[in-house]
């Protein structure tokens, strides 16, 4: 049985995970293991980490929500070819594929939807979050099954904040969703004054370290931000890490352009 860190509750809480103290878990797949962060197969929502070993397949599966991967070992290849090493993989509603490790990989996951697999594949690998058997079709054979965004080459853009940019990964354009994706760069000595969360945030932290409201956040660190919570982040050596933000930040108090996430 698949266990996570954290279930969400939305206690204007703020939670801090190392994942390189978690044991990885394996799957009903041989070769499929995972880091769960947060895992609910009723709305098929998954944070967390992916390891692939070589020559291992997902088997072929529809997404039917968002779901999206920062390539942080190796890499995967569809029929579409090669998400490398430091970019994400962004999967939306009806991409279609079945993706292959040639190379040991792991992935920084978060999928916001289930995932259909065909009725003949008779061994759901529990790797993605409420994995259903059903027949399916590729609903638009002329659109790829990802976008792949080289996340470093992104241009950097003022949040407002001295010390802080982002990098837009992915505005969730087209899903019926309104959230976002991006990549924070804090110089060190950044402090970000306090801020609220008006829905789930979520950070992982991919190098350097942050303070958030006191808790020490470093490399391979998840950051679960629940809706509602004031949050006050400082680096004072520096930091990179991934946001994924379901909503835009208040500032009580303060006014300004100041914007964290490009909303």
């Amino acid at each position: 049985m698949r266990t996570a860190a954290y279930e969400r509750q939305p206690q204007q809480r703020v939670h801090v995970f190392d994942a390189s103290a978690m044991p990885w878990e394996e799957t009903a797949r041989p070769g499929l293991r995972l880091k769960s962060i947060h895992i609910d197969d009723a709305r098929g929502e998954f944070l967390g980490q992916i390891a692939f070993d070589p020559y291992v397949r997902s088997g072929l599966h529809q997404h039917q929500g968002v779901a999206t991967s920062f390539i942080l070992e190796g890499g995967l290849t569809d029929y579409m070819g090669h998400v490398n090493l430091n970019e994400v993989g962004i999967n939306y509603p009806g991409s279609t594929h079945d993706a292959m490790s040639y190379m040991p990989t792991v992935l920084v996951s978060k999928l916001e939807g289930p995932v259909t697999y065909p009725p003949e594949d008779k061994l759901l690998s529990g790797v993605h979050a409420g994995s259903t058997y059903q027949s399916f079709r590729n609903p638009d054979p002329d659109m790829p099954p990802e976008i792949n965004v080289a996340v470093d080459r992104v241009a950097a853009v003022a949040t407002g904040i001295a010390g802080l940019t982002r990098q837009a990964i992915y505005d969730y354009a087209g899903t019926g969703t309104n959230r976002r994706l991006v990549q924070w760069k804090l110089r060190p000595e950044t402090e970000l004054p306090a801020w609220q969360a008006s829905d789930w945030t979520e950070l992982w932290i991919r190098g350097g370290e942050i303070a958030v409201n006191g808790q020490k956040a470093f490399a391979n660190c998840f950051v679960v931000v629940e809706p509602g919570a004031t949050v006050r982040i400082d680096s004072p050596f520096g930091a990179l890490a991934l946001v994924w933000a379901e909503g835009r930040e208040s500032w009580p108090g303060r006014s300004g352009d100041t914007n964290l996430f490009g909303f």
